[in-house]
Formats: C-alpha cells, structure tokens, sequence
C-alpha cells in the first residue's frame, strides 16, 4: 500500500442551484488534478446550498438526477481521480417523507460511487447571536456510520456537525479508518470558536488524518460560513490551512504512516474500559 498521499481540499461558496454549483467547484477539482492530487475532497452541500424552503424544494432532485452528482461523476472518471463529494442535498429514499438527505459520495476514478453517507447528526441549534437553524425539519438524519476503502487505506465520513460528537470518530478509527473527512458548512461565530479545536481534537483521539474542505463566505441564502479549510496530522498538527473564506485549492502530501507511529505511542484505541454511568 503506498504511504504516501497527494491529496487537496476544494474550498468553495456554493450558489443555490445544482447546475450553478457545478459550474463553481469544477474548474477547482480540475485545478486540483492538475497539481497532482489523487484524493479530492469538496464541502458540504456541494451542488447547492439553499436554506430557504420553497427555493430549496425547487432545486432538489434525486441522486441519480441531480446535475452536480452527475457531472461530478463524469469529471471523477476524466480525470482519473479519487473524489469525495463531501455531501449533496438529495431526496431521501424514505418512503412519505419529504425531507433531504445530506449525503457524501466517494467517486472512484472510473466514475463509480464506491460509498455513500448520510449525515447522521443534523444541525437544530441557537446560537448566542441570534442566528437559528433547524435542520431536522428539511433534512432526514442517517442512521449508520461508513468507512470505505480505498489504495492509501481506509476512509471514515462524517459532514459538519457531527464533529462534535467524539464517539462516532472513535468508532471510525477503530474500525480502521486512518483518514477521516468532516466536510463542513460551518457557520461563521461556531467557525470562529471551535472549527479548528474541534478538528485537532478528533484527530488526537484517533491518531487519524482529519481532511476538512469548507464552505466560506457570504451566501445567496444568506448564511454566512466561517471557511479555514483545513488539514491535521494524526500527531494534532495542522499539516495545511485556508486563511481566508474565499474558494480556493488547499493540496498537502500525507505521509499515512504516521498515523500508525501515533497509535503505537499513544494506542488509547486499545484501552477503552466499560464504566457505570454517573446516577
């Protein structure tokens, strides 16, 4: 298995229609492959990010119809690249309900999607600014975790909020994954508190690459967030960062063998102990 990974993170401030967002984020996955990257990885919400109901309505379609995932695909095999589609907001496959799924897709180089994700976490919070965001009510939570494999070893998902929540990354790790993507849409005040403590520290607990391409800058839909697209190494270090919002290539070169050199100095992986919960 080779060691060593040219990867990038595709930063971008994705309009509000799937065609739009296509159009956006490919000359950056083209720019990407062009300096060598093997494993491409872009934001949440991909082809389209619309909070406004009715607009976001109009521009939902299946994962086999929507017009970023298909397009996507076809550059994915032209290029001959790896591409996480860090996620899609797609129609839910659950029968009577109408809500999205917020969905990762990892392409191969021939076009095929070899994984698939839904976000399990979904964002219902108030923030200390007065901003409010209820996801529950467009998007249908997932309901299992995914590790996929691919040459460099294996590939944990997650998308955005469910950064927060350290078990589930700790069950990707401990079934295997050395890399873990947390593609994201942060807002800009949690962006600014957390977006990098949270990063480092699940990647210190899993002695895992975390890879996490953001969403940055002012939207069509009025959301604003927080980009810093960012890299850490499995040690807690920040191997590459965006400084800015703006859209943008963020390339590294990951040495994946450092990920096993972590987990042999500090193998907490191997010490969890069953406890009895505080009454």
């Amino acid at each position: 298995m080779d060691q060593r990974l040219d990867i990038a993170l595709i930063q971008t401030r994705t309009p509000a229609t799937a065609d739009a967002g296509l159009a956006h984020v490919e000359p950056l996955i083209r720019e990407a492959a062009a300096g060598g990257a093997r494993l491409i990885l872009t934001p949440e919400g991909t082809n389209f990010l619309e909070q406004r109901r009715g607009l976001r309505d109009a521009a939902l379609s299946s994962e086999e119809a929507d017009a970023a995932v298909l397009g996507l695909r076809a550059l994915a095999g032209e290029l001959g690249v790896w591409l996480l589609i860090g996620s899609v907001l797609v129609r839910s496959d659950a029968p009577g309900d109408d809500r999205a799924a917020n969905r990762s897709l990892l392409v191969d180089p021939s076009g095929a999607v070899v994984a698939r994700y839904d976000k399990l976490h979904v964002f219902d919070v108030d923030l200390p600014g007065g901003e409010t965001y209820r996801e529950s009510a467009s998007v249908r939570p997932g309901m299992g975790a995914t590790v996929a494999e691919t040459p460099w070893g294996r590939l944990g998902f997650s998308i955005c909020y469910d950064v927060r929540f350290p078990h589930l990354y700790r069950a990707l790790a401990k079934t295997g994954a050395a890399m873990i993507a947390v593609p994201a849409a942060f807002t800009r005040p949690t962006g600014e508190a957390h977006w990098e403590t949270l990063l480092r520290a699940r990647a210190i607990e899993t002695g895992a690459f975390v890879m996490a391409p953001a969403q940055g800058g002012a939207h069509e839909d009025g959301r604003q967030t927080w980009g810093r697209s960012t890299i850490v190494g499995p040690w807690g270090e920040i191997i590459a960062k965006a400084a800015h919002d703006d859209p943008c290539v963020l390339p590294a070169t990951l040495d994946l063998s450092a990920v096993q050199r972590a987990r042999q100095a500090v193998p907490s992986l191997l010490h969890d102990r069953d406890f009895d919960w505080p009454q």
